[in-house]
């Protein structure tokens, strides 16, 4: 075998070893996640604040820990009485999705407002949620 083959064969070894380097690799978001692994931690990152979706939420929304839930699946928003804030296994009808996707026929502004916007890998993990079944685990 050639150096140059070795070479190439040592240094393809070495990438796939080393997978994506300093970056975390990206993954696929579960396909069944969980409300406590998965979700809550957007929430608390992203909703879950003072002045936002916290226990002192204007619409009634609080998304933080052992609220969100009762809050969210089969509640209607407060803000649109049309709409059912998560409906289970159809995230395109569940007004939580449409709010996070920022969806221009709904009229309002995409959350998180004034911050940033959810990762698609977030937002996904979401809608697989809310597909699942947008089960309390």
């Amino acid at each position: 075998m050639s150096k140059t083959k070795l070479a190439c064969i040592i240094a393809t070894l070495l990438l796939i070893i080393t997978g994506c380097g300093k970056e975390k690799c990206p993954t696929e978001p579960a396909t069944d996640p969980s409300l406590a692994a998965d979700i809550q931690p957007i929430f608390n990152k992203s909703c879950a604040f003072a002045n936002c979706h916290d226990a002192s939420a204007a619409a009634g929304l609080d998304l933080s820990t052992g609220k969100s839930y009762t809050n969210l699946v089969n509640a209607v928003s407060i803000n649109n009485p049309a709409k059912v804030r998560v409906i289970p296994n159809k995230a395109d009808s569940s007004y939580l999705y449409i709010k996070i996707i920022g969806d221009p026929g709904d009229g309002t502004l995409r959350m998180p407002i004034g911050g940033n916007p959810l990762s698609a890998n977030e937002i996904q993990l979401i809608k697989n949620w809310i597909d699942a079944g947008a089960k309390n685990n």
